[in-house]
Protein backbone atom coordinates (compact mmCIF):
# COMPACT_ATOMS: atom_id res chain seq x y z
CA UNK A 1 0.00 0.00 0.00
CA UNK A 2 1.21 3.50 -0.78
CA UNK A 3 2.29 5.68 2.13
CA UNK A 4 0.31 8.94 2.27
CA UNK A 5 3.33 10.97 3.28
CA UNK A 6 6.69 10.95 5.00
CA UNK A 7 5.28 12.02 8.36
CA UNK A 8 2.97 10.00 10.60
CA UNK A 9 0.10 11.56 12.54
CA UNK A 10 -0.79 10.80 16.14
CA UNK A 11 -3.99 9.14 14.92
CA UNK A 12 -2.48 6.79 12.32
CA UNK A 13 0.24 5.87 14.80
CA UNK A 14 -2.21 4.80 17.52
CA UNK A 15 -5.01 3.09 15.57
CA UNK A 16 -5.62 1.23 12.33
CA UNK A 17 -8.50 0.89 9.90
CA UNK A 18 -9.06 -2.59 8.40
CA UNK A 19 -7.69 -3.08 4.88
CA UNK A 20 -9.68 -4.36 1.91
CA UNK A 21 -8.79 -6.10 -1.36
CA UNK A 22 -9.24 -4.31 -4.69
CA UNK A 23 -12.28 -4.56 -6.91
CA UNK A 24 -12.01 -7.57 -9.20
CA UNK A 25 -14.13 -6.89 -12.27
CA UNK A 26 -17.44 -5.15 -12.83
CA UNK A 27 -20.14 -4.89 -10.18
CA UNK A 28 -23.24 -2.84 -9.35
CA UNK A 29 -25.07 -1.19 -6.46
CA UNK A 30 -27.69 1.46 -5.84
CA UNK A 31 -24.93 3.93 -4.89
CA UNK A 32 -21.19 4.00 -5.54
CA UNK A 33 -19.23 6.07 -3.02
CA UNK A 34 -15.72 7.18 -4.04
CA UNK A 35 -13.43 7.92 -1.09
CA UNK A 36 -12.71 6.18 2.21
CA UNK A 37 -12.43 9.15 4.58
CA UNK A 38 -15.06 10.51 6.94
CA UNK A 39 -17.18 11.97 4.11
CA UNK A 40 -17.29 8.75 2.11
CA UNK A 41 -17.65 6.31 4.98
CA UNK A 42 -20.37 8.41 6.64
CA UNK A 43 -22.24 8.65 3.32
CA UNK A 44 -22.01 4.88 2.86
CA UNK A 45 -23.21 4.24 6.41
CA UNK A 46 -26.20 6.60 6.15
CA UNK A 47 -27.24 5.27 2.74
CA UNK A 48 -27.09 1.68 3.98
CA UNK A 49 -29.30 2.69 6.91
CA UNK A 50 -31.77 4.00 4.31
CA UNK A 51 -31.89 0.56 2.66
CA UNK A 52 -29.62 1.34 -0.29
CA UNK A 53 -27.01 -1.12 -1.52
CA UNK A 54 -23.58 0.55 -1.49
CA UNK A 55 -20.16 -0.08 -3.02
CA UNK A 56 -17.31 2.11 -1.78
CA UNK A 57 -14.03 2.35 -3.69
CA UNK A 58 -10.88 3.91 -2.24
CA UNK A 59 -7.67 4.62 -4.18
CA UNK A 60 -5.48 3.61 -1.22
CA UNK A 61 -7.16 2.13 1.86
CA UNK A 62 -9.90 3.53 4.13
CA UNK A 63 -8.39 6.06 6.52
CA UNK A 64 -5.24 6.59 4.45
CA UNK A 65 -6.23 10.10 3.32
CA UNK A 66 -6.75 13.46 4.97
CA UNK A 67 -9.12 12.35 7.75
CA UNK A 68 -6.18 10.62 9.43
CA UNK A 69 -4.15 13.81 9.19
CA UNK A 70 -6.66 16.21 10.74
CA UNK A 71 -6.71 17.37 14.35
CA UNK A 72 -10.35 16.22 14.59
CA UNK A 73 -12.04 19.27 16.12
CA UNK A 74 -15.79 19.73 16.00
CA UNK A 75 -15.89 23.52 16.18
CA UNK A 76 -17.51 26.55 14.49
CA UNK A 77 -16.56 27.27 10.87
CA UNK A 78 -13.19 28.72 9.90
CA UNK A 79 -15.08 31.60 8.36
CA UNK A 80 -16.53 33.58 11.25
CA UNK A 81 -20.30 33.49 11.57
CA UNK A 82 -20.43 37.25 11.06
CA UNK A 83 -18.56 36.84 7.74
CA UNK A 84 -20.97 34.11 6.63
CA UNK A 85 -23.88 36.34 7.63
CA UNK A 86 -22.41 39.23 5.62
CA UNK A 87 -22.28 37.06 2.50
CA UNK A 88 -25.32 34.79 2.96
CA UNK A 89 -27.46 36.69 5.45
CA UNK A 90 -28.37 35.69 8.98
CA UNK A 91 -30.54 32.91 7.51
CA UNK A 92 -27.52 31.37 5.78
CA UNK A 93 -25.38 31.66 8.90
CA UNK A 94 -28.17 30.03 10.93
CA UNK A 95 -28.30 27.16 8.44
CA UNK A 96 -24.55 26.67 8.83
CA UNK A 97 -24.85 26.68 12.62
CA UNK A 98 -27.66 24.13 12.36
CA UNK A 99 -25.62 21.90 10.05
CA UNK A 100 -22.61 21.95 12.36
CA UNK A 101 -24.69 21.21 15.45
CA UNK A 102 -26.59 18.39 13.77
CA UNK A 103 -23.41 16.91 12.29
CA UNK A 104 -21.77 16.79 15.72
CA UNK A 105 -24.90 15.24 17.21
CA UNK A 106 -24.96 12.62 14.44
CA UNK A 107 -21.38 11.58 15.16
CA UNK A 108 -22.22 11.31 18.85
CA UNK A 109 -25.25 9.17 18.00
CA UNK A 110 -23.25 6.88 15.69
CA UNK A 111 -20.58 6.45 18.36
CA UNK A 112 -23.24 5.40 20.86
CA UNK A 113 -25.30 3.24 18.48
CA UNK A 114 -22.33 1.40 16.99
CA UNK A 115 -20.39 1.34 20.28
CA UNK A 116 -17.32 2.89 18.68
CA UNK A 117 -14.52 3.46 21.18
CA UNK A 118 -12.98 6.59 19.67
CA UNK A 119 -12.49 8.92 22.66
CA UNK A 120 -15.46 11.09 21.65
CA UNK A 121 -16.16 13.81 24.18
CA UNK A 122 -18.12 17.03 24.41
CA UNK A 123 -16.18 20.07 25.61
CA UNK A 124 -15.97 23.84 25.33
CA UNK A 125 -14.10 25.58 22.53
CA UNK A 126 -12.60 29.07 22.76
CA UNK A 127 -12.00 31.73 20.12
CA UNK A 128 -9.23 34.08 21.27
CA UNK A 129 -7.58 37.13 19.68
CA UNK A 130 -4.31 36.53 17.86
CA UNK A 131 -3.28 40.11 18.67
CA UNK A 132 -4.59 42.76 21.10
CA UNK A 133 -6.25 44.66 18.27
CA UNK A 134 -8.38 41.66 17.34
CA UNK A 135 -10.88 42.22 20.15
CA UNK A 136 -13.20 43.81 17.57
CA UNK A 137 -13.45 40.42 15.83
CA UNK A 138 -14.45 38.88 19.15
CA UNK A 139 -17.15 41.53 19.60
CA UNK A 140 -18.55 41.13 16.07
CA UNK A 141 -18.62 37.35 16.31
CA UNK A 142 -20.33 37.51 19.70
CA UNK A 143 -23.02 39.85 18.40
CA UNK A 144 -23.68 37.56 15.42
CA UNK A 145 -23.83 34.35 17.47
CA UNK A 146 -26.35 35.99 19.80
CA UNK A 147 -28.57 36.79 16.82
CA UNK A 148 -28.24 33.18 15.64
CA UNK A 149 -29.13 31.74 19.04
CA UNK A 150 -25.82 29.87 19.37
CA UNK A 151 -24.67 28.72 22.81
CA UNK A 152 -21.80 31.20 23.18
CA UNK A 153 -20.53 33.13 26.21
CA UNK A 154 -18.16 36.10 26.15
CA UNK A 155 -15.35 35.86 28.72
CA UNK A 156 -12.56 38.17 29.88
CA UNK A 157 -10.07 35.33 29.24
CA UNK A 158 -9.97 31.55 28.85
CA UNK A 159 -10.03 29.96 32.31
CA UNK A 160 -7.44 27.46 33.51
CA UNK A 161 -4.55 28.58 31.28
CA UNK A 162 -1.24 30.11 32.38
CA UNK A 163 -1.36 32.83 29.73
CA UNK A 164 -3.79 35.70 29.50
CA UNK A 165 -5.62 35.06 26.24
CA UNK A 166 -7.52 38.34 26.39
CA UNK A 167 -11.27 38.48 25.65
CA UNK A 168 -12.57 35.12 24.46
CA UNK A 169 -15.74 33.55 23.15
CA UNK A 170 -16.67 30.22 24.69
CA UNK A 171 -18.57 28.02 22.23
CA UNK A 172 -20.29 25.49 24.47
CA UNK A 173 -20.87 21.82 23.68
CA UNK A 174 -18.28 21.35 20.95
CA UNK A 175 -16.52 17.99 20.56
CA UNK A 176 -13.40 16.02 19.68
CA UNK A 177 -12.52 12.39 18.96
CA UNK A 178 -9.88 10.03 17.60
CA UNK A 179 -10.61 10.13 13.85
CA UNK A 180 -8.95 6.84 12.86
CA UNK A 181 -10.69 4.90 15.63
CA UNK A 182 -13.96 6.42 14.44
CA UNK A 183 -13.30 5.42 10.82
CA UNK A 184 -12.49 1.88 11.95
CA UNK A 185 -15.86 1.75 13.72
CA UNK A 186 -17.67 3.05 10.64
CA UNK A 187 -15.98 0.41 8.49
CA UNK A 188 -17.15 -2.35 10.81
CA UNK A 189 -20.70 -0.95 10.80
CA UNK A 190 -20.73 -0.73 7.00
CA UNK A 191 -19.72 -4.38 6.76
CA UNK A 192 -22.42 -5.41 9.20
CA UNK A 193 -25.01 -3.52 7.12
CA UNK A 194 -23.96 -5.27 3.92
CA UNK A 195 -21.84 -2.55 2.33
CA UNK A 196 -18.91 -3.56 0.13
CA UNK A 197 -15.59 -1.75 0.41
CA UNK A 198 -12.73 -2.08 -2.08
CA UNK A 199 -9.27 -0.71 -1.39
CA UNK A 200 -6.41 -0.03 -3.80
CA UNK A 201 -9.03 0.82 -6.42
CA UNK A 202 -8.60 4.24 -7.98
CA UNK A 203 -11.60 5.78 -9.73
CA UNK A 204 -10.67 7.18 -13.13
CA UNK A 205 -13.94 8.63 -14.44
CA UNK A 206 -17.68 8.91 -13.96
CA UNK A 207 -19.99 8.07 -16.88
CA UNK A 208 -23.57 8.90 -16.06
CA UNK A 209 -23.89 7.26 -12.66
CA UNK A 210 -21.25 4.60 -13.35
CA UNK A 211 -17.79 4.79 -11.83
CA UNK A 212 -14.90 3.64 -14.02
CA UNK A 213 -12.01 2.35 -11.95
CA UNK A 214 -8.70 0.80 -12.91
CA UNK A 215 -10.07 -2.53 -11.62
CA UNK A 216 -13.52 -2.52 -13.21
CA UNK A 217 -16.81 -0.63 -13.58
CA UNK A 218 -19.29 0.02 -10.78
CA UNK A 219 -22.77 0.52 -12.24
CA UNK A 220 -25.01 2.56 -9.96
CA UNK A 221 -28.03 4.82 -9.81
CA UNK A 222 -26.12 7.52 -7.89
CA UNK A 223 -22.49 8.42 -7.20
CA UNK A 224 -21.01 10.25 -4.21
CA UNK A 225 -17.55 11.70 -4.88
CA UNK A 226 -16.03 12.17 -1.41
CA UNK A 227 -12.33 12.46 -2.22
CA UNK A 228 -11.47 15.73 -0.41
CA UNK A 229 -11.26 17.35 -3.84
CA UNK A 230 -13.26 15.94 -6.79
CA UNK A 231 -11.35 13.92 -9.38
CA UNK A 232 -14.26 14.02 -11.86
CA UNK A 233 -14.62 17.79 -12.16
CA UNK A 234 -11.79 19.27 -14.17
CA UNK A 235 -12.67 22.95 -14.13
CA UNK A 236 -15.88 24.07 -12.41
CA UNK A 237 -15.15 23.37 -8.73
CA UNK A 238 -11.37 23.69 -8.91
CA UNK A 239 -11.71 27.38 -9.70
CA UNK A 240 -13.80 27.83 -6.55
CA UNK A 241 -11.62 26.02 -4.00
CA UNK A 242 -7.93 26.49 -3.17
CA UNK A 243 -5.61 23.83 -1.69
CA UNK A 244 -3.74 24.71 1.51
CA UNK A 245 -1.27 22.74 3.58
CA UNK A 246 -1.59 22.97 7.37
CA UNK A 247 1.00 21.80 9.92
CA UNK A 248 0.57 20.02 13.26
CA UNK A 249 2.83 19.38 16.25
CA UNK A 250 2.02 16.97 19.09
CA UNK A 251 3.84 17.70 22.34
CA UNK A 252 3.94 15.52 25.44
CA UNK A 253 2.40 17.04 28.58
CA UNK A 254 2.06 15.44 32.03
CA UNK A 255 -1.17 13.57 32.60
CA UNK A 256 -3.76 15.97 33.98
CA UNK A 257 -1.60 19.11 33.62
CA UNK A 258 -4.30 20.56 31.37
CA UNK A 259 -8.04 20.02 31.26
CA UNK A 260 -9.41 19.01 27.82
CA UNK A 261 -10.35 22.03 25.69
CA UNK A 262 -10.45 23.36 22.15
CA UNK A 263 -8.90 26.71 21.25
CA UNK A 264 -8.32 28.67 18.06
CA UNK A 265 -7.34 32.27 17.42
CA UNK A 266 -8.31 35.06 15.04
CA UNK A 267 -5.10 34.96 13.00
CA UNK A 268 -4.96 34.40 9.26
CA UNK A 269 -3.79 31.71 9.12
CA UNK A 270 -4.86 30.78 12.62
CA UNK A 271 -3.46 28.51 15.32
CA UNK A 272 -5.69 25.75 16.68
CA UNK A 273 -5.23 23.62 19.79
CA UNK A 274 -6.70 20.54 21.46
CA UNK A 275 -5.64 18.06 24.11
CA UNK A 276 -5.55 14.33 23.40
CA UNK A 277 -6.01 12.58 26.73
CA UNK A 278 -6.80 9.01 25.69
CA UNK A 279 -6.21 6.89 28.76
CA UNK A 280 -4.48 3.71 27.70
CA UNK A 281 -1.78 2.63 27.24
CA UNK A 282 -0.15 6.06 27.46
CA UNK A 283 0.71 7.59 30.88
CA UNK A 284 0.79 11.16 29.52
CA UNK A 285 -1.34 13.51 27.39
CA UNK A 286 -0.48 15.08 24.04
CA UNK A 287 -1.11 18.73 23.26
CA UNK A 288 -2.01 18.92 19.56
CA UNK A 289 -1.33 22.31 17.96
CA UNK A 290 -1.75 23.25 14.30
CA UNK A 291 -1.38 26.23 12.00
CA UNK A 292 1.11 27.92 9.66
CA UNK A 293 -1.02 27.21 6.55
CA UNK A 294 0.24 27.98 3.04
CA UNK A 295 -0.79 27.16 -0.52
CA UNK A 296 0.02 23.56 -1.39
CA UNK A 297 3.12 23.20 -3.55
CA UNK A 298 4.26 26.77 -2.98
CA UNK A 299 6.90 26.16 -0.34
CA UNK A 300 9.59 23.54 -0.92
CA UNK A 301 11.17 23.61 2.55
CA UNK A 302 8.34 24.04 5.06
CA UNK A 303 10.02 22.37 8.06
CA UNK A 304 10.41 25.76 9.77
CA UNK A 305 6.64 25.93 10.12
CA UNK A 306 6.71 23.10 12.66
CA UNK A 307 9.42 25.00 14.54
CA UNK A 308 7.27 28.13 14.60
CA UNK A 309 4.26 26.18 15.90
CA UNK A 310 6.44 24.67 18.61
CA UNK A 311 7.77 28.10 19.62
CA UNK A 312 4.22 29.55 19.72
CA UNK A 313 3.11 26.65 21.91
CA UNK A 314 6.01 26.80 24.37
CA UNK A 315 5.45 30.54 24.85
CA UNK A 316 1.89 29.83 26.03
CA UNK A 317 1.91 26.32 27.51
CA UNK A 318 4.80 25.80 29.96
CA UNK A 319 3.52 22.26 30.51
CA UNK A 320 4.78 21.25 27.04
CA UNK A 321 7.66 18.77 27.05
CA UNK A 322 9.27 17.01 24.08
CA UNK A 323 7.75 16.87 20.60
CA UNK A 324 6.19 13.46 19.96
CA UNK A 325 4.67 14.03 16.49
CA UNK A 326 4.95 16.31 13.49
CA UNK A 327 2.67 15.98 10.49
CA UNK A 328 0.75 17.99 7.93
CA UNK A 329 -2.52 17.77 6.03
CA UNK A 330 -4.23 19.36 3.05
CA UNK A 331 -7.49 21.29 3.21
CA UNK A 332 -9.59 22.79 0.43
CA UNK A 333 -10.58 26.40 1.07
CA UNK A 334 -13.79 27.64 -0.62
CA UNK A 335 -13.69 31.13 -2.11
CA UNK A 336 -16.73 32.38 -0.17
CA UNK A 337 -16.05 30.47 3.06
CA UNK A 338 -18.80 27.86 2.63
CA UNK A 339 -18.27 24.25 1.56
CA UNK A 340 -19.57 22.75 -1.71
CA UNK A 341 -21.80 19.77 -0.96
CA UNK A 342 -24.60 18.43 -3.13
CA UNK A 343 -25.33 17.74 -6.79
CA UNK A 344 -22.25 18.18 -8.98
CA UNK A 345 -22.86 20.95 -11.55
CA UNK A 346 -20.47 19.38 -14.09
CA UNK A 347 -22.33 16.05 -14.35
CA UNK A 348 -25.68 14.96 -15.65
CA UNK A 349 -27.64 12.65 -13.43
CA UNK A 350 -27.21 11.69 -9.83
CA UNK A 351 -23.58 12.62 -9.14
CA UNK A 352 -22.89 14.33 -5.81
CA UNK A 353 -19.76 15.92 -4.36
CA UNK A 354 -18.48 16.87 -0.90
CA UNK A 355 -15.56 19.31 -0.96
CA UNK A 356 -14.37 22.69 0.31
CA UNK A 357 -14.24 21.46 3.89
CA UNK A 358 -11.71 24.12 4.94
CA UNK A 359 -10.27 23.47 8.42
CA UNK A 360 -13.46 21.95 9.83
CA UNK A 361 -13.65 18.73 7.85
CA UNK A 362 -15.15 16.60 10.61
CA UNK A 363 -18.30 18.73 10.78
CA UNK A 364 -18.43 19.78 7.11
CA UNK A 365 -17.94 16.22 5.85
CA UNK A 366 -20.51 14.74 8.21
CA UNK A 367 -23.01 17.45 7.26
CA UNK A 368 -22.20 16.77 3.59
CA UNK A 369 -22.94 13.07 4.02
CA UNK A 370 -26.28 13.95 5.63
CA UNK A 371 -27.14 16.33 2.80
CA UNK A 372 -26.29 14.01 -0.11
CA UNK A 373 -28.11 11.13 1.59
CA UNK A 374 -31.25 13.26 1.75
CA UNK A 375 -30.88 14.19 -1.93
CA UNK A 376 -30.37 10.59 -3.03
CA UNK A 377 -33.41 9.28 -1.14
CA UNK A 378 -35.55 12.25 -2.22
CA UNK A 379 -35.91 13.91 1.16
CA UNK A 380 -35.95 17.69 1.64
CA UNK A 381 -32.88 19.21 3.26
CA UNK A 382 -32.75 22.84 4.47
CA UNK A 383 -29.05 23.29 3.62
CA UNK A 384 -29.24 22.57 -0.13
CA UNK A 385 -29.11 26.18 -1.30
CA UNK A 386 -26.38 27.26 1.13
CA UNK A 387 -23.96 24.47 0.16
CA UNK A 388 -24.98 24.21 -3.53
CA UNK A 389 -21.84 23.28 -5.57
CA UNK A 390 -23.32 25.12 -8.55
CA UNK A 391 -23.46 28.52 -6.86
CA UNK A 392 -21.32 31.33 -8.23
CA UNK A 393 -18.47 32.70 -6.08
CA UNK A 394 -19.76 36.29 -6.33
CA UNK A 395 -20.09 36.54 -2.54
CA UNK A 396 -16.36 35.89 -2.27
CA UNK A 397 -15.32 37.57 -5.50
CA UNK A 398 -12.20 39.25 -4.08
CA UNK A 399 -10.82 36.00 -2.68
CA UNK A 400 -11.81 34.17 -5.87
CA UNK A 401 -9.92 36.67 -8.05
CA UNK A 402 -6.85 36.52 -5.79
CA UNK A 403 -6.72 32.73 -5.93
CA UNK A 404 -7.16 32.64 -9.72
CA UNK A 405 -4.31 35.13 -10.14
CA UNK A 406 -2.17 32.95 -7.89
CA UNK A 407 -2.92 29.85 -10.00
CA UNK A 408 -2.16 31.68 -13.25
CA UNK A 409 1.20 32.80 -11.87
CA UNK A 410 2.25 29.18 -11.26
CA UNK A 411 2.26 28.39 -14.99
CA UNK A 412 5.23 30.73 -15.45
CA UNK A 413 7.36 27.88 -14.03
CA UNK A 414 7.46 26.53 -17.57
CA UNK A 415 9.30 29.68 -18.65
CA UNK A 416 11.92 29.42 -15.95
CA UNK A 417 15.13 27.44 -15.70
CA UNK A 418 15.40 24.34 -13.58
CA UNK A 419 16.12 24.40 -9.85
CA UNK A 420 19.41 22.56 -10.37
CA UNK A 421 21.53 22.03 -13.47
CA UNK A 422 22.38 18.36 -12.87
CA UNK A 423 21.09 15.37 -10.87
CA UNK A 424 24.48 15.34 -9.16
CA UNK A 425 23.38 18.46 -7.28
CA UNK A 426 20.37 16.76 -5.70
CA UNK A 427 21.10 15.46 -2.16
CA UNK A 428 20.13 11.87 -1.26
CA UNK A 429 16.47 11.61 -0.28
CA UNK A 430 15.51 14.84 -2.07
CA UNK A 431 14.10 15.99 -5.41
CA UNK A 432 14.37 18.97 -7.77
CA UNK A 433 13.30 20.20 -11.21
CA UNK A 434 15.79 20.09 -14.06
CA UNK A 435 15.36 21.88 -17.39
CA UNK A 436 15.80 19.67 -20.48
CA UNK A 437 15.10 21.80 -23.54
CA UNK A 438 11.43 22.76 -23.45
CA UNK A 439 10.68 20.27 -20.70
CA UNK A 440 10.91 20.32 -16.93
CA UNK A 441 11.85 16.98 -15.41
CA UNK A 442 11.08 16.02 -11.80
CA UNK A 443 14.14 14.15 -10.52
CA UNK A 444 14.41 12.29 -7.20
CA UNK A 445 17.59 10.84 -5.73
CA UNK A 446 17.03 7.96 -3.30
CA UNK A 447 19.20 7.48 -0.23
CA UNK A 448 21.15 4.82 -2.14
CA UNK A 449 21.71 7.23 -5.03
CA UNK A 450 19.16 5.74 -7.44
CA UNK A 451 17.56 8.42 -9.64
CA UNK A 452 13.90 8.57 -10.71
CA UNK A 453 12.99 10.81 -13.65
CA UNK A 454 9.38 11.93 -14.16
CA UNK A 455 7.56 14.56 -16.17
CA UNK A 456 7.01 17.63 -14.00
CA UNK A 457 3.60 18.26 -15.60
CA UNK A 458 0.67 17.53 -13.29
CA UNK A 459 -1.78 15.39 -15.32
CA UNK A 460 -4.72 17.41 -14.00
CA UNK A 461 -4.10 20.74 -15.79
CA UNK A 462 -0.40 20.80 -16.65
CA UNK A 463 1.04 22.86 -13.81
CA UNK A 464 4.67 22.05 -12.88
CA UNK A 465 4.95 20.12 -9.61
CA UNK A 466 7.45 21.05 -6.87
CA UNK A 467 9.35 18.90 -4.40
CA UNK A 468 8.17 18.93 -0.77
CA UNK A 469 11.17 18.23 1.47
CA UNK A 470 9.02 17.73 4.58
CA UNK A 471 6.59 15.13 3.21
CA UNK A 472 8.87 13.73 0.45
CA UNK A 473 6.33 14.27 -2.28
CA UNK A 474 5.80 16.13 -5.55
CA UNK A 475 3.09 18.76 -5.00
CA UNK A 476 1.13 20.74 -7.58
CA UNK A 477 0.97 24.47 -6.71
CA UNK A 478 -2.15 25.06 -8.83
CA UNK A 479 -4.87 22.70 -7.61
CA UNK A 480 -3.20 20.64 -4.89
CA UNK A 481 -2.50 17.24 -6.46
CA UNK A 482 0.29 15.36 -4.72
CA UNK A 483 2.45 12.44 -5.90
CA UNK A 484 4.96 10.09 -4.28
CA UNK A 485 8.55 9.67 -5.49
CA UNK A 486 7.44 7.11 -8.09
CA UNK A 487 4.78 9.51 -9.42
CA UNK A 488 1.78 7.70 -7.93
CA UNK A 489 -1.15 9.89 -6.86
CA UNK A 490 -1.36 10.66 -3.14
CA UNK A 491 -4.05 13.35 -3.40
CA UNK A 492 -6.27 14.57 -6.24
CA UNK A 493 -7.71 16.17 -8.22
CA UNK A 494 -5.35 14.32 -10.57
CA UNK A 495 -6.56 10.77 -11.14
CA UNK A 496 -3.45 9.77 -13.11
CA UNK A 497 0.21 9.48 -12.06
CA UNK A 498 3.04 11.70 -13.20
CA UNK A 499 4.15 10.61 -16.67
CA UNK A 500 7.55 9.41 -17.82
CA UNK A 501 10.24 12.01 -18.42
CA UNK A 502 10.94 10.95 -21.98
CA UNK A 503 13.67 8.65 -23.28
CA UNK A 504 14.63 5.82 -20.95
CA UNK A 505 17.56 6.63 -18.71
CA UNK A 506 20.01 4.18 -17.21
Amino acid sequence: MLSNAATVSLWTDTAQVPSFPPLDGDTSADVCVVGGGIAGLTSAYLLLKEGKSVVLVEALQPGAGETGRTTAHFMPPDERYFEVAKRFGDAGAAQMRDSFERATALVESIVETERIECDFSRLDGYLVPAAPGDSEIIDREHACTQRLGAAVTRLLRVPGLDWDTGPALCFHNQAQFHPVKYLAGLVRAIGRLGGRIYGDTRARDVEGADVITEKGRVSASAVVVATNTPFNNRFVLHTKVAPYHSYVVGLKVPRGALEPFLLWDTGDPYYYVRLDNQRAPRPFDILVVGGQDHKTGQESTPQHRWDEIEAWTRARFPQAEEVMYRWSGEVMEPADGVAYMGRNPADRGNVFVITGDSGTGMTHCTAGAMLVTDLIVGRANPWVSLYDPGRTPLRGLGEFAKEQANVAAQYTDWLQGGEVTSPDRIPPGEGALIREGLKLVAVHRAEDGKLTFLSAACPHMGCAVHWNTAEKSWDCPCHGSRFDVAGNVLHGPSNAPLGPAGPKRE
